[in-house]
């Protein structure tokens, strides 16, 4: 599906049109082609070049009809209808010429199709045609350069589907068609092997193709599917619904579905990132710790060491043991000594189960999980200013705005698809305004870039809003009828004119202005944000600054409007929105308050602590460095990996390695669960049933495809033993009986059923009531705050917690990379994202790396006041001179053992995109020994 142009919109109200179609009459809207009312109709014409969602191309001609009082047959898929046409796709003339149109194709077809979807031989088929008469083209060589598409182009039609699959929907632009006559030909870049070739792997193009020219590496397509399940995507925010399709119980590919966020669209890590679930190292049997195990504070991971150190043990003894060592701690040293990580990874479901566990079984807040460290401060600007955690508006309303807003995120790289919705405003007209320290890929089209100086957030977009005051840009009646504390703000930019920002963020002051009017002035601006606004000390000031220049500028509450902060994991609003977190209850109900309080103890049964636990970090120093009564010695982690994403990971190791108890449960050995005392086997994404709640607050029903290998369990089932272990008397027997819970206690979803989501797939909060649409654009008359009124909060500028010096003169910036995601627990298991991407890299600029005296592919040591890693260096100039950006999925290079713990006082969010680190050639890359750990760890359960 593409975006729709504005000039389309005008037209989607115009009268309809009749004529005759085979006989009979029917309508349909000017705009549309006879191919698309046919099919509506019921009436199969032959198409091949022609795709819905994709632009018409009408090369093919395989859809010809005849049109009765024309000379010549016309392309279905190109031609609209006018008043009183009488068209005939059945006419012996109209087709003779799709015959010859699949003949004459056929004919170069391989006597062997590459796809059980071979659309030519279907039309064949369907046409009656026998054994062609011309003589096939030259065969051509097969391409299987790429470790996700084989090229067979000698199945290629030349249809240009993949071509404009590449082009209008994904914009990448890999994809060509070159040289003429009999040498016309697809090719990649400047005719490149696919595998060398800029191709970011979204196999957009092998879901578009209609012969097998472009298809899943391996035959995969060939094979035939036992069932199709309908779900939703694992990774990112985005939430893209697709379907796996499964043989044996085993995913053999993966298809985009036309989900509300993606309409078939995925990206490398949905479309290809699946066989984690079938990887060897799978975790299938519970694991003790052994009495004589070495200690776990000696955390290398050697694969000859596993076997001495866990032993594998039954359900019944570990649960035993998990769930009686922790309540053992619990009485003897009280309910604060406790601490639970659940997952974003995990459903809504798990994570409210999660959060009820810790807070009646423990009887503490002490539960967070991993959006402490991508957007806390964010959510805690939010609340602040406009009583809600949540996006205003959907990705897809950049299709709506005139101006887009990206600052401090990369959304090709972190959320393709979203990016491709982007892409697609920004050719119908929409101004994209960049904001990053680095270049990332949309720069390209960016109507204005601004390559800021890291660290300088406030800086800027004070400057911003200095130059909208102070030259009436505001909107006054939004001002004073919506919102409180303007005069504030208004005298707080006062100091920060462009003239004085621009020599601190290194922006002239001419383009500061024009940026500032741009989106003032603009009909519908729309600001998107990622973890370089909200992964700082001063993160929560930096989100609003954004959330005042909405404000002061009214551009919230309507279509193509508002503020969406990029949610990174599959689930981390909906793991939020459930409770995840120490301070709130489901909804965002406080704990502290009394109300809130006494709703969840009469719904849970049980008195409950009225103070806010601690957040992530703050739990790793209460291991470490708590004082008697505050001290954390007992765990529970589901499906985290704190030992690769906490910040200072030594600290974190050592903190872990420091507990009593340690229970984790999750699918693989990580370097978290290598820690553990018991470790118990969890199901992966697609073992399971339940609800997920992607960046647009679209709740999304994920279904279970495959059964969990060996003895490894559901993770509801895991969390509800071991609830009984600390005596707690839960039953739920079915995950929609949780869901029903949940509704009681979150008015935000209190409307939507789980009948409804098994129907619909996918419903938006708040819903509150049962029947209602849901709202995909919120804050339209009022705030969810006491007063019905936002809140400006002025920011002042405060540098990061440590700046470069002589002895550590770089800034080290850390984030995610197209195919991998996270700490690589899952993509690097997967072995077409572990091949594209398979070692260790520090983006360098390539002038630092010359003055260096290194080149691409050596080794680079970088080090900081809290630890040294050495991995490859590949010359990249998206971040500027003196800056250095490294990936933070790689064990054998663990960057968060270099990043600073420093937290913003308000969200506590740890510093992780900024700290100060030197880089000297040489070095040497561990070998992978957490995946050897693994496979060894297999060997030994099945034995």
């Amino acid at each position: 599906m593409n975006a729709i142009s504005r000039n389309e919109i005008v037209e989607l109200d115009a009268p309809l049109v009749s004529f005759t179609l085979n006989g009979r009459e029917v309508s349909g809207k000017p705009t549309e082609t006879i191919i698309e009312i046919a099919k509506r109709e019921g009436v199969e014409i032959p198409h091949l070049c022609y795709k819905e969602g994709l632009d018409t191309a009408g090369n093919c001609r395989a859809c010809m009809v005849e049109i009765n009082g024309e000379r010549v047959l016309a392309p279905s898929c190109c031609r609209t209808p006018t008043a009183g046409m009488v068209v005939s796709s059945s006419s012996e003339r109209a087709v003779k010429a799709q015959q010859m149109v699949l003949e004459l194709l056929q004919s170069d077809m391989p006597e062997s199709a590459y796809t059980r979807d071979n659309e030519v031989d279907y039309w064949a088929d369907q046409l009656k045609i026998g054994k062609p008469r011309f003589a096939p083209r030259t065969q051509v060589v097969q391409d299987a350069s790429h470790a996700a598409i084989t090229v067979n182009l000698d199945a290629c039609i030349q249809c240009t589907r993949c071509l404009r699959a590449c082009r209008d929907e994904q914009m990448n632009d890999v994809i060509g068609l070159a040289f003429r006559g009999d040498q016309v030909k697809i090719v990649f870049d400047m005719d490149d092997p696919m595998g060398a070739s800029t191709c970011v792997a979204c196999g957009e193009c092998v879901q578009a193709c209609p012969t097998g020219a472009l298809m899943p590496a391996r035959d995969a397509a060939l094979n035939v599917p036992d069932k199709k399940v309908d779900s939703v995507c694992p990774y990112c925010g985005v939430g893209c619904q697709l379907t796996y399709n499964v043989k044996d119980n085993k995913i053999l590919y993966v298809e985009g579905r036309d989900g509300p966020a993606n309409h078939q669209r995925l990206c490398v890590k949905g479309r290809y990132g699946f066989d984690y679930a079938h990887h060897p190292h799978r975790l299938t049997v519970p694991l003790i710790r052994r009495a004589d195990a070495p200690k776990r504070g000696d955390f290398t991971m050697d694969p000859e060491r596993v076997m001495d150190v866990f032993r594998p043990a039954s359900w019944e003894e570990a649960l035993a043991l998990a769930g009686g060592k922790l309540k053992e701690i619990r009485d003897t040293y009280g309910k604060k000594s406790l601490a639970g990580f659940g997952s974003a990874k995990g459903s809504n479901e798990e994570a409210y189960l999660f959060q009820k566990l810790v807070r009646t079984g423990f009887g503490s807040n002490n539960v967070d999980h991993c959006t402490r460290l991508c957007h806390a401060s964010s959510v805690a600007a939010l609340l602040e200013g406009i009583g809600s955690g949540a996006v205003s508006n959907p990705v897809m309303d950049v299709t709506k705005a005139e101006v887009v807003v990206i600052i401090g995120a990369n959304p090709t790289v972190n959320h393709p698809v979203a990016a491709t919705w982007i892409k697609n405003a920004v050719k119908n007209g929409t101004k994209l305004i960049l904001m990053d320290p680095r270049r990332s890929e949309m720069a390209r089209i960016a109507h204005r870039f601004l390559q800021f100086k890291p660290d300088t957030d406030v800086a800027l977009l004070n400057a911003m809003m200095h130059v909208i005051v102070n030259e009436g840009l505001v909107d006054p009646d939004f001002i004073a009828s919506r919102t409180v504390g303007y005069d504030e703000l208004e005298k707080n930019v006062q100091s920060y004119s462009p003239e004085l920002m621009a020599p601190i963020c290194g922006i002239d002051a001419d383009t500061i202005r024009y940026v500032a009017r741009l989106y003032a002035t603009s009909k519908a601006s729309m600001i998107l944000w990622g973890m370089g606004i909200s992964q700082h000390i001063h993160g929560t000031d930096n989100a609003r600054c954004l959330i005042s220049l909405t404000l002061m500028t009214g551009q919230i509450g309507r279509a193509g409007t508002g503020l969406h902060p990029l949610r990174g994991q599959n689930n981390v609003q909906g793991a939020s929105d459930a409770g995840l977190i120490p301070m709130m209850y489901p909804d965002y109900q406080r704990v502290d308050n009394a109300a809130a309080k006494e709703k969840f103890e009469k719904l849970w049964g049980m008195p409950l602590d009225p103070q806010p636990g601690l957040t992530v970090v703050e739990i790793m120093h209460a291991i470490k460095d708590g004082n008697k009564e505050g001290k954390i010695r007992g765990m529970y982690i589901m499906g985290e990996n704190p030992a690769m994403s906490d910040p200072d990971a030594n600290h974190a190791r050592e903190a872990l390695a420091a507990l009593d108890h340690l229970v984790v449960q999750d699918i693989f050995l990580t370097e978290t669960a290598y820690l553990a005392d018991v470790v118990l086997p969890a199901s992966a994404f697609a073992e399971k049933t339940g609800t997920f709640t992607n960046t647009d607050r679209l709740v999304q029903l994920g279904r279970q495809a495959l059964d969990p290998p060996g003895e490894a369990k559901q993770d509801l089932w895991i969390i509800q033993q071991m609830a009984m272990q600390l005596g707690l008397d839960w039953n739920y027997a079915h995950v929609s009986d949780v869901f029903d819970e949940m509704r009681q206690s979150m008015p935000s979803i209190g409307g939507i059923t789980w009948d409804r989501l098994e129907r619909e797939h996918a419903v938006t909060y708040p819903c509150r009531t049962e029947g209602d649409a849901g709202q995909s654009v919120v804050f339209t008359d009022d705030f969810p705050t006491a007063t019905g009124r936002a809140r400006f909060v002025p920011a002042d500028i405060i540098p990061a917690d440590e700046r470069p010096d002589a002895q550590y003169p770089m800034v080290l910036i850390t984030g995610r990379q197209l195919e991998h995601w996270h700490t690589g627990s899952m993509t690097r298991r997967t072995m077409v994202l572990d091949a594209i991407e398979p070692d260790p890299v520090a983006l360098v600029h390539p002038l630092d790396l010359e003055e260096m005296g290194g080149k691409p592919g050596d080794i680079v040591t970088i080090e900081s006041r809290r630890g040294t890693v050495s991995l490859f260096a590949r010359a990249d100039d998206s971040s500027p001179r003196g800056a250095v950006f490294v990936p933070f999925c790689y064990y054998e290079a663990a960057i968060n053992m270099l990043t600073n713990a420093a937290l913003d006082p308000y969200g506590k969010i740890p510093e992780f995109k900024y700290c100060a680190v030197r880089m000297t050639l040489g070095g040497e890359v561990p070998l992978q020994g957490s995946y050897g750990g693994g496979q060894v760890l297999a060997g030994f359960i099945e034995k």
